[in-house]
């Protein structure tokens, strides 16, 4: 099976995450504006998983290296500021594109050490 013909799909890291955007069609205008730019991102992770830009590893947080026990990292830039960021498993059948957050940019460029405070 060639890498164009495998199976590609989008998970959530964990069952609060995936709730969380479930809410997000429930809640005010703007969680509802952000729910459907991420309806649209998880729709591009679909077609490819590898749209998203390629994090280095010198620059992953560590809690995500401890918490999530990732290899790669992506972000998918979001309008109005918001980064989705995932990783990518897979084996010769399946791409999988795990979800892990998403985040304003303040706090993206916080957690990836870009600001201090």
């Amino acid at each position: 099976m060639t890498p164009k013909e495998r199976i590609k799909r989008v998970a959530f890291v964990d069952p609060s995450l995936k709730a969380a955007f479930d809410g997000l069609e429930k809640g005010k205008s703007e969680e509802q504006q952000l729910g459907a730019f991420l309806k649209r991102a998880v729709a591009d992770l679909t077609q490819n998983p590898l749209c998203g830009i390629r994090v280095p590893s010198n620059q992953w947080p560590k809690e995500y290296i401890r918490k999530y026990r990732i290899d790669n990292l992506r972000k998918y830039d979001l309008p109005n500021g918001w980064r989705l960021l995932y990783t990518i498993k897979g084996n010769e059948i399946e791409i999988i594109s795990i979800l892990l957050e998403w985040v304003p940019h303040k706090d993206y460029e916080r957690k990836f050490g870009y600001k201090r405070s």
